[in-house]
């Protein structure tokens, strides 16, 4: 897929990875569409992107919010006419056991890490398949998507979600010629530790949580090298974006636990 002259909406687009997806599409030659609820954060990623001679719009939205992501795309098509590559990436976490999450948890947690991915095809798909030009839809999951670990319970659930959500999309646009990734990283050093930050009030706990932080296995990559891989995969048209080698082992288990149980079954 050619990115030149082309336009890219990134959500979460102030901060970690979608910084660097914004800024790797900008050096593409691509128009830029910003969203995130950080408008400081937004408006310096799009500052940086101009001081350079590329194109950069900041629209301040709130994933989780249907009618907001809706102003977003009315704001991307009205200033570019097109969109090409759509970046469902605003994603925020929170650690403890399930048996601790409050239901508060649960609707931040899917309202954005799910609930913005659906709002983003619900806003912008429709519009991207009546342009019928190439394009492609990276949904950001995580390796939490694809193993489960302990104490991350709705932050896991959320991840499972988009990526199944992913894959049948994949299938389900395959006739209009727009492509499908899920990006399922492990450790990124992003701000994602800090999502509380940006919590609604409404949905803050009375009580904080003194869940203890959940300790990665392997590296913790630059986000400008995750932002290449997403590049590399968009071109190739590649589903998954699989950031480190370190995920080959837990995936390796996690299907050899399902190889056993079919066969054990037939016993």
């Amino acid at each position: 897929m050619e990115l030149k002259g082309r336009t890219a909406v990134v959500t979460g687009g102030g901060s970690g990875i979608g910084r660097a997806l914004a800024h790797a599409f900008a050096r593409e030659g691509m128009r830029v569409a910003l969203a995130d609820v950080d408008e400081a954060g937004m408006a310096e990623v799009a500052g940086a992107i101009r001081a350079e001679g590329g194109e950069a719009l900041a629209v301040p939205t709130d994933v989780a919010d249907l009618a907001s992501v809706q102003a977003l795309a009315d704001r991307a098509f009205a200033a570019f006419g097109r969109v090409h590559v759509l970046c469902n990436n605003a994603g925020v976490a929170t650690s403890g056991g399930i048996e601790q999450a409050t239901h508060r948890d649960w609707q931040w947690v899917l309202g954005v890490n799910l609930w913005g991915v659906i709002h983003g095809l619900e806003a912008f798909l429709p519009r991207m398949i009546a342009q019928k030009e190439p394009a492609h839809i990276v949904n950001t999951a995580s390796m939490a998507g694809l193993i489960a670990s302990q104490g991350l319970g709705v932050y896991n659930t959320s991840k499972y979600a988009v990526v199944g959500l992913s894959e049948t999309l994949a299938k389900d646009l395959r006739p209009y010629g727009i492509g499908v990734s899920v990006l399922c990283p492990m450790g990124v050093s992003t701000r994602i530790g800090e999502s509380e930050r940006n919590r609604p009030a409404a949905l803050a706990n009375p009580t904080p949580t003194a869940a203890a932080p959940v300790e990665l296995i392997g590296r913790f990559l630059a986000p400008e090298a995750v932002a290449g891989m997403v590049l590399d995969a968009i071109r190739a048209n590649r589903p998954y974006v699989i950031t480190h080698d370190e995920g080959l082992e837990p995936l390796r288990k996690r299907f050899q636990r399902m190889e056993r149980a079919v066969l054990e079954g037939k016993r």
